[in-house]
């Protein structure tokens, strides 16, 4: 038998022996899409006019993400969240000169697992935009700078299916001193300097 052609055979198990024994690499890399279901609370405005405080009402939010693989532990973030709220003057219960105002925060981020991506603890944060979206036909909408952080936990149920909850923080930088919303003939005039929120969500998410 030839010595060289024996030899060259020789290395290449030797080199292969370790990974056979290992079994399957582990995924250097992976994506996924969240749907998220939520609760925003959170966020106040000060009237130009009057002085009064005019916050945001709580409840219901929904959220979607998709994110994408940089290692084993980290991930880039495309990040949707969006709330029907609405201003209604402090100390009232009732809607009292209430009006609807939608807001959406559109972020780009990352995500950074403890462990792996996939499972286990993390932590999460973005920069972006929010759109201030109000229901009243005499006020116009806004679009300001924001971020967001946040802390989660992900559960997988499977290789492609997993859970997440989450709780994220926003703070939305407003550095307005009167007529924000209004080109006039405004309804009410509003001014701010920063609006914060904080969102507790739930979502599912799929693994690829």
């Amino acid at each position: 038998m030839d010595t060289r052609k024996w030899a060259i055979g020789a290395l290449l198990l030797a080199l292969a022996a370790p990974a056979c024994a290992q079994g399957e690499p582990a995924k250097a890399t992976e994506n996924s899409v969240t749907v998220y279901g939520g609760y925003r609370f959170g966020g106040s405005f000060s009237d130009v006019t009057t002085g009064k405080s005019w916050n945001l009402t709580e409840g219901p939010s929904y959220a979607v993400a998709a994110d994408f693989g940089i290692d084993r532990k980290t991930q880039w973030e495309i990040f949707l969240s969006h709330r029907s709220s609405a201003l209604k003057p402090s100390g009232f219960a009732a809607p009292v000169d209430r009006f609807g105002l939608g807001i959406t925060y559109f972020h780009v981020g990352g995500t950074y697992f403890f462990d792996e991506v996939g499972k286990g603890g993390y932590i999460v944060g973005g920069v972006g935009l929010t759109n201030f979206d109000p229901k009243e036909s005499s006020l116009n909408s806004e679009t300001r700078p924001s971020l967001n952080l946040g802390i989660g936990f992900m559960a997988p149920l499977g290789k492609s299916v997993a859970v997440k909850v989450e709780a994220r923080g926003y703070a939305t930088l407003v550095d307005s001193t009167g007529g924000f919303f209004c080109s006039g003939g405004c309804v009410v005039q509003i001014k701010g300097t920063t609006v914060t929120q904080g969102d507790v969500l739930a979502g599912i998410t799929v693994r690829f």
